[in-house]
């Protein structure tokens, strides 16, 4: 087969890494990719968000499958256009990539389907958001209604918070156009996790969960982040929790989608707050987590390929049974430039990296990286690397990725040291 997957980050990476594994992989383009991917895909440059020259570059070159790995994409309706080319794709279309496009969308599908989420209000309006306010006991969650990359939203302690947060966002200052309406919503306390699954339209693939670090630094303090390292299995993950969330979350949601006449093909991943032991959903995105998707690849044992494409076929009742899993942890430790979530530095050295791949039984996955005329690898991004290790227990996985994480030299980078700490 030829493979074109979309996007230049961690998650892209992993599964870059995870594709070019399938012994039905015959060339795997990525677009626009990075000097990681580099190494299992040929990498064109095409910018994710160029619809029309991706649609064009997957029927000159015949494509079999493409798999979209960012929001972006799939909000500016590229898995729809590839779709309306004849090629199989394994992405959500335009009208199903609301769940993460929009919170409004997904709060009121919640609402309607009965689909346990926090209550909620959307505004539009400050006086009327503000008023609002008011009627909520604090912590009170303001949210951004459009992609905001992980950062649109804020957890308040008072009531003045929360219409700062408000104002902020809906006078575009906080996130431009994603926070033209907000949703504020109950604070749930509980403790997060995020679970995975796949879906055809009509069939669901259970993908397992991770636990996401959020903060930017250790012991969960400072600002949010799109992620500082994650690990798979979350600890707090059963049977019966696993049960529960399929029964009354993502079963609900792919039946809804289907009857909304926007059936989700595509990964369905549920942010949970669980709560007294109970699962309340918090959001939907519409593809992999990063770095929930580098912990997954590693512990993956089937054939990527093999899935995505039946998924994009709608064929995912037909191997769903035969998907297989590592029973070891897998832990990715997010290395970070100085200055991030804010404004950091950008272009400087990382070095020691292909030694530190060789030392450990890890793998280092590119993110925001880039080559320079010497063919150096750079820092481009706000998250640059996500280095990823299995072991047989979580403190395996931990001494793994940290291990390979201190051989790195990037003085100007940071990261948590504490991943995976609840689970111990």
């Amino acid at each position: 087969m030829k493979i074109l997957l979309v996007g230049s980050g961690g998650r892209e990476h992993a599964l870059a890494w995870k594709l070019a594994q399938s012994p039905s992989c015959e060339t795997l383009y990525c677009a626009p990719g990075n000097p990681g991917i580099e190494s299992v895909a040929t990498c064109v440059k095409i910018d994710a968000e160029d619809v029309e020259g991706l649609t064009a570059f997957a029927v000159a070159n015949k494509i079999d499958l493409v798999v979209v790995g960012p929001e972006g994409p799939l909000v500016a309706g590229l898995a729809s256009s590839i779709a309306a080319a004849g090629i199989p794709v394994f992405g959500p279309s335009t009208m199903a990539a609301q769940l993460e496009g929009s919170k409004a969308f997904m709060k009121d599908l919640c609402a309607k389907y009965g689909i346990p989420t926090a209550a909620y209000g959307r505004f539009t309006d400050f006086e009327k958001a503000a008023a609002f306010i008011e009627t909520r006991t604090p912590p009170i969650v303001v949210k951004t209604d459009g992609l905001a990359a992980g950062k649109g939203v804020l957890i308040c302690m008072t009531h003045k918070e929360a219409r700062e947060a408000a104002q902020g966002m809906l006078s575009g200052q906080s996130f431009g156009k994603s926070g033209t309406e907000i949703i504020i919503e109950q604070f749930l306390d509980g403790e997060e996790l995020s679970y995975f699954a796949l879906a055809d339209g009509k069939t669901v693939l259970p993908f397992g969960s991770a636990q996401d670090h959020k903060r930017a630094f250790d012991g969960d303090k400072g600002p949010n982040t799109g992620g500082m390292g994650a690990y798979s299995p979350a600890h707090m993950m059963n049977a019966e929790l696993e049960d529960k969330i399929l029964a009354r979350i993502i079963t609900p949601t792919v039946e809804a989608m289907a009857r909304e006449g926007a059936p989700f093909t595509g990964v369905l991943f549920a942010g949970i707050m669980v709560v007294k032991g109970e699962p309340l959903l918090i959001e939907f995105n519409a593809r992999f987590g990063d770095p929930e998707c580098q912990t997954l690849m590693m512990r993956l044992q089937s054939d990527l390929v093999e899935i995505l494409n039946a998924g994009a076929r709608g064929h995912l009742a037909e191997i769903k049974d035969q998907v297989r899993w590592a029973p070891d942890i897998a832990l990715c430790v997010v290395m970070a430039a100085n200055g991030y979530p804010g404004t950091y530095v950008k272009n400087t050295p990382i070095q020691n990296l292909d030694e530190a791949a060789k030392a450990r039984d890890a793998i280092i996955f590119h993110a925001g990286t880039a080559r320079n005329e010497k063919g150096e690898i750079m820092s481009t991004g706000g998250r640059v690397l996500g280095i990823t290790a299995r072991g047989k227990t979580v403190e395996d996985a931990r001494k793994g990725a940290y291990a390979t994480a201190d051989m790195i030299e990037w003085p100007e980078g940071f990261y948590r040291r504490d991943i995976g700490a609840r689970a111990l």
